[in-house]
């Protein structure tokens, strides 16, 4: 799964990788949590024939997916993840993956490593970020939920695979990563099905992410600094993850409040 994530890079280092016209100032953020909001794109803006300008727009969804046929969001649970192998038949997305697939702008992701509980250790957070820096895409899902008061909410899950070696140790899913050359077919949901994007959502290479064993600190919403992103000295957490282990620690959940529909 991925229940946290990081954006830090610059406006404009988004605005250049997905090939955008415009884009909104925001501040980085180092501990993004459920609930929050989070910065996707999508490739929806409709466009007069002759207009050569992008069909891609940025937009701020509900980090927390809530299908249009929900009654009451408080008794539906927080989906925040979709696994790709199953999102296009699932009833909960399979109407955003024909018609609603998305990118979401990250600097990286937090893993948790869970060890045998005959261990009693604690669960061992890490930095998941690309070897190269710069922005990374997950595949995403979106889908515009309508209230029993007629408002409007964007919300948004993440697509994970299965984790590729470097990543398996530390938990068996990972986000599904999309490759730049790969966002316009990603994006195209005109012409483009499920099974014509189903090769796109496979584990990253193996070089692709290095993961960094970081502090407590993560654990906390309120920890939104860069020190959750610093790296673990030997005290601060119990020792690397066992090569067998496959889960990981649930991270806390946020609370949504007024204000999560903002980037800071």
């Amino acid at each position: 799964m991925c229940g946290r994530f990081s954006l830090t890079a610059t406006p404009e280092e988004v605005q250049e990788l997905f090939g955008l016209e415009e884009i909104e100032g925001f501040p980085p953020r180092y501990n993004i949590a459920p609930t929050q909001a989070i910065l996707i794109v999508a490739g929806d803006r409709r466009r007069e024939e002759g207009d050569n300008r992008t069909d891609r727009r940025a937009l701020l969804a509900r980090w927390g997916f809530l299908p249009g046929w929900v009654k009451d969001p408080a008794d539906f649970p927080l989906l925040i993840n979709a696994r790709s192998e199953t999102a296009a038949e699932k009833a909960s997305f399979r109407a955003a993956m024909r018609h609603r697939r998305v990118l979401v702008a990250a600097s990286g992701f937090y893993e948790w490593h869970r060890p045998p509980k005959a261990t009693k250790q604690k669960s061992t957070p890490y930095w998941i970020r690309p070897k190269d820096g710069g922005v990374v895409a997950f595949a995403g899902l979106m889908e515009t939920y309508m209230g029993a008061d007629g408002g409007e909410i964007d919300t948004a899950a993440i697509l994970t695979v299965s984790a590729n070696n470097s990543i398996a140790p530390i938990h068996d899913r990972m986000p599904v990563v999309i490759a730049p050359e790969d966002f316009s077919r990603w994006l195209d949901c005109l012409n483009q099905e499920p099974r014509h994007v189903a090769d796109l959502m496979t584990p990253a290479p193996d070089d692709y992410f290095e993961a960094v064993r970081v502090s407590d600190l993560v654990n906390k919403v309120a920890n939104s600094g860069p020190e959750v992103q610093k790296p673990a000295s030997d005290n601060d957490a119990p020792d690397a993850p066992a090569r067998s282990a496959k889960k990981a620690a649930k991270p806390q959940a946020a609370v949504a409040g007024d204000d999560q529909m903002k980037l800071f």
